[in-house]
C-alpha cells in the first residue's frame, strides 16, 4: 500500500504565509505558475508578497505534461480511484508564455526576478524544463530586442520537495544562490493536495486526522 499524505487548503495557505518571508528576499517582480498545481499557491504568494502602496506582482501561467505511467496498487477514499501516479520521462507543452504579448503589455521578463511556482518536486523533471526552457526563451527574446546586457534571475517555490534521488537538476548558481525554496521538505510519499480531490470534505476530514490542518 502506498503511503499517502492528505493536505487541506488550511494547510497550503500557512505554508505559503510561512514561506513569503523568505521569498520576499528573491523580490520578485513577477511569478509563473506551473499548472495546474503551482496556481492556487501563487495566488496564494500574491497575497502575502503585496507591500502597501505597491501593485499586486503579475501571474503567468505555463503547462507542463509528464507523459505518466499508472499502476493500480493504492486506493484513494477521497478521489475513489486505484491508481497510483509514478513519475513520467517525458514532457510535453499544454501551455507556453507568449512573450510577443509580454512585451506589448510592459509584462517583459528581461531583466527580472522571476518567481516560478508549482506545488511539488518530485524528481525535479519538470522543474529543469521549465527554468531551462524559459531561460533559453528570455535569453532569445532579449537579443532580439538588443537586451543582452539586461540580468533575468529566475527563482522557485515548491511547497513540497520530496526527499529523493532527483532524474534531473536545476541550474548550479540558483542552488549556490540560494534562489530555490521549498516550504517543506518531505518523504518520498504520496502527497494528496485539496484542489485534485472530488470530495472536500473526505479530504478535509483526513487531512485533520493526519494532523494536516
Amino acid at each position: 500500500m502506498v503511503e499517502k499524505t492528505y493536505l487541506s487548503y488550511n494547510h497550503v495557505h500557512k505554508l505559503c504565509q510561512r514561506s513569503a518571508e523568505e521569498i520576499k528576499k528573491f523580490k520578485p517582480d513577477l511569478m509563473v505558475a506551473i499548472g495546474g498545481g503551482g496556481f492556487i499557491p501563487a495566488r496564494i504568494l500574491r497575497t502575502f508578497l503585496k507591500t502597501p502602496g505597491s501593485k499586486n506582482i503579475p501571474i503567468q501561467a505555463i503547462g507542463l505534461s509528464l507523459y505518466e505511467e499508472y499502476v493500480s496498487n493504492a486506493i484513494d477514499p477521497a478521489e475513489g480511484v486505484s491508481q497510483a501516479e509514478e513519475a513520467g520521462v517525458e514532457i510535453i507543452r499544454t501551455q507556453w508564455l507568449d512573450f510577443n504579448t509580454l512585451e506589448s503589455h510592459a509584462l517583459s521578463l528581461i531583466g527580472k526576478n522571476i518567481l516560478v511556482v508549482d506545488e511539488v518536486d518530485d524528481t525535479r523533471t519538470t522543474l529543469h524544463y521549465a527554468i531551462s526552457e524559459l531561460e533559453k526563451d528570455v535569453k532569445i527574446q532579449a537579443e532580439k530586442l538588443g537586451r543582452g546586457d539586461e540580468v533575468t534571475k529566475f527563482f522557485v517555490f515548491v511547497l513540497h520537495n520530496k526527499d529523493k534521488p532527483k532524474r534531473a537538476q536545476l541550474p548550479a548558481d540558483m542552488m549556490a544562490e540560494g534562489r530555490y525554496l521549498a516550504a517543506e521538505t518531505v518523504p518520498d510519499v504520496w502527497i494528496a493536495y485539496p484542489w485534485e480531490a472530488t470530495d472536500i470534505d473526505l479530504q478535509t476530514k483526513l487531512a485533520v486526522e493526519q494532523g494536516n490542518i
